[in-house]
């Protein structure tokens, strides 16, 4: 193991902001990660979990603490029954490789999910959802290592307190555990999903006769890369806001005054709107100042277009959600993880 000093955290966060860390270092197992959390004097710094970087905006020039890059790789079977395989994945894997693995080996449940940038250890914490599908719905179990206690914990699906984008590793526990592996539970009988978006209509232009896992997962690839910027191209962390939920009653209000609003029902009787089409709404949708600017092709992603600053893009989205709030009395929320 080594520990750097004063490293350039630019090509270690999507959004390819140049901020730096007084000292950074990179584990692949939980012995390492104990090592480096009891070498003096880095106890008494602060310190913080880095995976893919992709869902992080870095607002400081500089963190004055320790950095850690989860590098925890490797793929196993830990169980299997008539229904289903139970996939052990290690908290560095990239994302979009484990769900490839997953088709390749014919395991269904998170093919909607191809195609999300960062890295395996995230999903649980954000509850990584796209296209109808959200990780809760197959998610079997974690371990995590509580960097104060030392000891590895292990989480499972009602532990983690999962909801929209959220779970209890970014409330309560927030800061204090570092996740090591993330076990699926994948079906051998896909259930297909493809009412939600254009994935139908995708399927139907890819000319598919057969619908597979494998089918759904480059429909979803497509979608995605069509509408979405690609983070090598441009710095993006994704979808930067989280979609609201209101009352029926406040929908209802909204939809007289905007006849043209977006909205999905969900399951409790409220309504789910569409952050995107709002924020489009209030001319936001291609918006630029020096390089910072919000997407012209999708009015969630906020980009930045070589040199903006954390704080740059971080004003520009306390801009389009002061907006948004003005315009339609909806507060948006912040997806991304502001450091």
């Amino acid at each position: 193991m080594r520990i750097s000093e004063n490293v350039s955290l630019r090509s270690y966060n999507s959004f390819g902001i140049a901020s730096q860390a007084r000292f950074f270092a990179s584990f692949r197992s939980t012995d390492e990660l104990k090592q480096l959390l009891e070498n003096p004097p880095l106890p008494e710094l602060p310190h913080m979990i880095l995976g893919g970087g992709s869902n992080i905006l870095f607002v400081h020039n500089f963190y004055e603490g320790l950095l850690l890059k989860n590098e925890i790789k490797g793929i196993e079977v830990v169980g299997e029954d008539d229904e289903y395989v139970y996939v052990k994945a290690g908290a560095g894997e990239a994302w979009h490789s484990f769900v490839m693995d997953c088709i390749k080996n014919n395991r269904a449940g998170l093919e909607n999910l191809s195609l999300i940038p960062g890295n395996v250890g995230a999903s649980p914490m954000q509850n990584i959802g796209a296209y109808g599908v959200e990780i809760k719905d197959c998610f079997h179990e974690l371990e995590a290592y509580h960097m104060q206690d030392h000891a590895t914990v292990i989480f499972n699906n009602a532990d983690c307190q999962f909801g929209y984008r959220e779970s209890v590793f970014k409330r309560q526990y927030k800061g204090q555990f570092a996740i090591l592996s993330v076990t699926y539970r994948l079906s051998k009988h896909p259930k297909f999903n493809t009412s939600y978006g254009a994935i139908e209509e995708e399927l139907k232009h890819m000319d598919v006769q057969e619908l597979s896992i494998k089918a759904i997962s480059q429909a979803v690839i497509n979608i995605r890369s069509s509408k979405l910027p690609n983070p090598a191209e441009i710095g993006n962390a994704g979808s930067f806001f989280k979609n609201p939920t209101v009352p029926a009653e406040k929908y209802a209000a909204l939809k007289e005054a905007f006849p043209h609003m977006v909205a999905y029902p969900t399951a409790d009787g409220a309504y789910k709107l569409a952050a995107g089409w709002m924020i489009e709404q209030c001319g936001w949708k291609g918006f630029r100042e020096g390089d910072a600017g919000v997407h012209v092709r999708q009015a969630l992603v906020l980009v930045n277009y070589g040199n903006a600053t954390g704080d740059e893009i971080y004003r520009l989205s306390q801009r389009v959600l002061d907006s948004v709030q003005e315009k339609f009395g909806v507060e948006l929320e912040r997806e991304v993880n502001i450091v």
